[in-house]
């Protein structure tokens, strides 16, 4: 396996001679958001930040994601933030792709350089300050936590992509695996975040139905990825939301490895509406 590279929005601005055409796509099962999109007019700025910038690929809203939120935040050497979370019972996960930050939590402070990923616990107070003479990018996950019996939430931890090995999927003689950040086993966890490698060539075998919802980041490589019922050619940087039960499968293509960072709820019971 070679090193991985990994994406980040293009930011600035296209050329005016630039076609209007994208891959962009919004519907009640899926959203692709390409890397072509990501420019700088479609920032956010968020209150207890200084020098950082958003790109916000999802969000809870109806007919939307529905369990979480993903930044990709943009951060200016000596920019962060020395607020805590800020709202009460949510948890993070944060993966850090280019430059380095340094992360203070719980009385610790940790270096975070590419691969990094941390999980932030709930309600927990964090500070970060981007590091070095180049701007950090990471991607930042929210959930607000769903408690339940007999567990407590997880605790911090800090891992790097580098040092993980993929578990292979079955059959596939590791040509196609997972990263896997979180212990599939661990129960208290509420999401799971990992990154899948296929090798070129290689396919997701069926289509996938679900209850899990998903979001996709593609950090390396290109594929052709089924969206319910639309095939959509996606690379470096495009974004993929699924609704829970779209139906999903992909096929690798080349001539480098299709990695893609991957968010999905797990472990918890369906909520079932109040009745009066």
């Amino acid at each position: 396996m070679t090193s991985p590279t990994y994406a980040r929005p293009p930011g600035g601005m296209p050329p005016q001679t630039d076609k209007l055409s994208s891959s962009a796509t919004f519907t009640t099962a899926y959203a692709v958001i390409p890397a072509s999109v990501q420019r700088d007019i479609v920032t956010s700025f968020l209150p207890g930040w200084r020098e950082a910038r958003f790109w916000v690929l999802a969000r809870p809203l109806s007919g939307f994601a529905e369990t979480f939120s993903h930044y990709v935040a943009e951060v200016a050497p000596g920019g962060g933030t020395d607020r805590d979370e800020g709202e009460e019972g949510v948890q993070s996960a944060l993966f850090l792709t280019h430059g380095a930050a340094r992360l203070d939590i719980g009385g610790e402070t940790h270096l975070l350089t590419p691969g990094s990923f941390t999980y932030l616990p709930p309600s927990a107070p964090w500070s970060l300050t981007a590091e070095g003479e180049d701007a950090a990018v990471f991607h930042w996950f929210r959930k607000r936590y769903q408690p339940a019996p007999g567990l407590t939430p997880p605790a911090f931890f800090h891992r790097n992509d580098a040092e993980i090995a993929p578990v292979a999927m079955p059959a596939e003689g590791g040509l196609w695996g997972t990263t896997r950040f979180m212990d599939p086993a661990d129960m208290a966890f509420d999401f799971h975040i990992t990154i899948v490698t296929l090798d070129p060539g290689l396919c997701i075998p069926f289509l996938e139905t679900h209850v899990m919802e998903h979001g996709l980041y593609v950090l390396q490589g290109k594929g052709a990825y089924r969206l319910n019922t639309d095939w959509v050619e996606v690379g470096p940087g495009d974004y993929m939301w699924l609704r829970a039960f779209c139906p999903q499968a992909c096929y690798a293509g080349g001539p480098e490895q299709f990695r893609y960072l991957l968010y999905k709820d797990v472990n918890r019971h369906a909520p079932l509406p109040r009745h009066p």
